[in-house]
């Protein structure tokens, strides 16, 4: 199946809210991306559970730590705006939120050194960074240098990223805790418990629905695994996953809130210190620290924007897309909202892909997603009835399409295929969009220059290639200078 807009002819404009984002322009409609934004959200709503899961976690230096429900309001706050503002800008359908390998990276390494609003005020210098580079046009330059099979199999990389998300998230795919293998079939090499089933239901019932071209065909499926979801908990019971529940939900279990109206707590907004971090550690060991941030930021998301425009359709022969310049200054300002709020930064979430099946391809949708996010802020209890076990099969059917993607690609010059191939596997095996683009930038400088094609190589590819030397190499080279 074709996601492109290829399919869906342009049609005259009819008035000006259509023109400005280029709805009909775009072979698409305001149903469908009403119906595309709604997809995206549902997707994505995990992330007001899932980032104060794992900022709130995480404790610093002075033994304090970010409450869940501050957090989670300003997650849902964060992103609406970001989504919004993105949408209006650029007017492409590319849903903001928490980066979750930043988020991470924050709540494990960073505030081990420094305090949260320390922590925070890094994450506001990274997006500075990263608008300064974009307002500058050297982001863009950087995005140029791509040849078009390496933005090609970010794309594919990305699809099958999303896809390992949605088997990890259903419980498809689990960890054995052993060195080899690492990971196996559900439970002990079973699909052993309901809520694996019901994303097996899912996905199959989506896959269908697809495959038949039937319209609203990822949202009839969300809608129906949901459905049936809280039918399911309501007669079994199963609770919550933990080391005595293994047949449980995994993120959020599906039941209607006893509670569906809260207000929401900003008070982390503008809890922040920017020149903190370099009095407490030094300023070689938050340069580092800023450093991993920018790279980590920059290319996660030059990869993710590369890959959703290709998918829907709204990519030129070189992978370049409309408002290429608004999109890079705008994805850095959400890094700075994400500071400014203590939600960390946010940037374009692989999951709009979601929204892009469905039909999505104007900014219109992320004006919904965005909204849906902002109402989530009042209604924080609603964001858990969509089980991650649901909404990953949802990913997994994304992660196809985006597969398709290959037959693009040239792969009979091994001095492609070894960097695509390592593109495209990196990004899932690492859990890093960055990872794989790095290993992809080296091995194509590497290979091709070695191979006599050195003069094909953008210099500015050179210099990005050896960035990422010194980021794979960054924990030797801070533990050389401390």
């Amino acid at each position: 199946m074709s996601t492109t807009p290829s399919s869906a002819p342009a049609r005259p404009a009819r008035g000006g809210f259509d023109r400005f984002f280029q709805i009909s322009a775009r072979g698409s409609t305001i149903g469908t991306e009403v119906r595309g934004g709604v997809v995206t959200f549902v997707t994505m709503a995990y992330i007001v559970v899932l980032n104060p899961i794992i900022l709130s976690g995480g404790v610093d230096v002075a033994g304090d730590s970010l409450g869940f429900a501050p957090v989670a309001a300003v997650t849902a706050l964060t992103a609406g705006a970001m989504t919004i503002l993105f949408g209006l800008v650029t007017r492409l359908p590319f849903a903001f939120a928490a980066g979750l390998g930043i988020n991470s990276f924050l709540a494990v390494s960073v505030v081990g050194q420094v305090t949260w609003p320390e922590a925070m005020g890094l994450v506001v210098i990274n997006g500075l960074i990263i608008v300064l580079q974009a307002a500058t046009g050297l982001r863009r330059l950087i995005f140029d240098a791509v040849p078009l099979a390496l933005k090609t199999a970010i794309t594919v990389g990305i699809g099958l990223f999303i896809a390992f998300i949605g088997f990890v998230d259903s419980g498809f795919v689990t960890s054995t805790g052993l060195g080899s293998p690492p990971v196996g079939l559900g439970t002990a090499g079973s699909i052993a418990t309901i809520p694996t089933v019901l994303f097996v239901v899912t996905l199959v019932l989506t896959g269908v629905l697809i495959a038949r071209k039937i319209k609203a065909g990822l949202l009839i499926g969300l809608l129906t695994g949901t459905v049936l979801a809280l039918v399911v908990e309501a007669v079994a019971n199963l609770g919550p996953r933990s080391a005595d529940n293994p047949g449980g939900w995994g993120l959020s279990v599906p039941e209607l809130p006893a509670q569906w109206v809260s207000l929401p707590d900003f008070s982390l907004v503008g809890q922040v210190d920017l020149f903190g971090p370099f009095a407490r550690i030094g300023g070689l060991a938050a340069t580092m620290l800023v450093f991993t941030l920018v790279f980590t930021n920059f290319f996660d998301a030059m990869g993710t924007m590369t890959g959703l425009s290709r998918e829907a359709g709204l990519a030129d022969d070189r992978g370049n897309f409309p408002r290429v310049r608004s999109a890079l200054i705008v994805e850095g300002v959400g890094a700075v909202a994400g500071g400014l709020t203590s939600s960390s930064s946010n940037t374009v979430f692989i999951e709009s892909g979601s929204g892009i099946g469905e039909g999505a391809r104007t900014g219109l949708a992320n004006v919904v997603t965005g909204a849906l996010f902002l109402l989530a802020t009042f209604f924080t209890p609603l964001t858990t009835i969509v089980p991650t076990e649901i909404a990953g099969a949802a990913l997994v059917i994304v992660g196809a399409l985006m597969m398709s993607q290959i037959r693009s690609i040239d792969l009979g010059d091994l001095t492609v295929l070894i960097p695509v191939f390592l593109t495209i596997t990196v990004m899932p095996l690492t859990y890093s969009i960055a990872n794989g683009i790095g290993a992809g930038f080296i091995s194509w400088v590497v290979i091709r220059s070695l191979a006599g094609k050195a003069r094909e190589i953008s210099p500015l590819l050179w210099v990005v290639a050896a960035g990422f030397v010194v980021f794979f190499a960054r924990g030797p080279i801070e533990q050389l200078f401390a």
